[in-house]
């Protein structure tokens, strides 16, 4: 068996990327992320592309400086299906660190769905602890185009960064 090298970079999320981006979510779910790309003019976030020599997004995930006070809590990170389990997520979760890091925070946060232990397992393995429970929800698109509230629980998870 021969090992696969990928070579990846992180980048900045741009509006360009999101017609390419179509394995993260539905359209409603795109056009959140086109929200939160505004919010990265500000600098209230970061939203991070990982790519290959491509530069096509097989990867994308936000960092939000506002929702806790001195912690950057990652989310909305998504892989491309195909490319799962391929060391991609935690790439993205390296240079999300690394760019909390880049502003003197010292403190990253996620939330996980319950339901998601494979994503759970990967945080935990890059050094993240379980604290908490919450419940959350959010709006999700139907095949069909038509909008429903999406209600799970979620794990508070959070690091120290050094």
């Amino acid at each position: 068996m021969t090992d696969v090298v990928l070579r990846l970079s992180a980048r900045d999320l741009v509006h360009a990327d999101l017609a390419s981006c179509g394995w993260s979510g539905s359209a409603h779910h795109l056009a959140n992320v086109a929200r939160q790309l505004e919010r990265a003019r500000t600098g209230d976030v970061d939203y991070l592309a990982v790519c290959p020599p491509t530069d096509i997004p097989v990867a994308k995930g936000g960092v939000d400086y506002r929702a806790r006070e001195g912690t950057g809590i990652l989310w909305q990170l998504a892989v491309h299906p195909a490319l799962q389990s391929c060391g991609i997520g935690a790439f993205l979760v390296r240079a999300a660190e690394q760019r909390i890091r880049d502003r003197g925070l010292r403190h990253a946060g996620l939330a996980v769905e319950e339901s998601n232990p494979r994503a759970r397992a990967l945080y935990e393995r890059l050094g993240y602890t379980a604290y908490d429970r919450q419940p959350d929800a959010w709006d999700e698109q139907g095949p069909d185009g038509s909008l429903r509230r999406y209600e799970t629980v979620c794990v508070l998870m959070r690091k120290e960064l050094s």
